[in-house]
């Protein structure tokens, strides 16, 4: 029995919108779970528990456990720019230039 070749498909760096979400919201997802990636690796960097985490970032110990457990739906963009300002961390939005 011959062996067949996987099919690979490229992605278009945006796995949420090979997910099939629409533009808009793939792009609005990839933002946020960048910044929820950085959140998660402060309390993994620093060995917070999730009460420290809380204090250090102004939510309650609910909202750390949502984090870590990924339900990005419970996270705005700008919630999480404030958590991570709150920990001392400076968010720098790029805009590429397209023509």
């Amino acid at each position: 029995m011959a062996k067949r070749t996987p099919r690979v498909t490229e992605g278009s760096n945006n796995v949420f919108l090979d997910l099939g979400f629409a533009p808009e919201e793939a792009e609005h997802l990839r933002i946020r779970s960048g910044l929820m990636l950085h959140v998660r690796t402060i309390i993994e960097t620093r060995e917070l528990t999730q009460a420290q985490a809380a204090a250090l970032f102004g939510v309650s110990q609910p909202r750390i456990s949502d984090l870590v457990t990924g339900k990005i739906h419970r996270f705005s963009i700008d919630g999480l720019v404030e958590m991570l300002s709150r920990a001392g961390q400076k968010v720098v939005l790029s805009v590429p230039q397209n023509a």
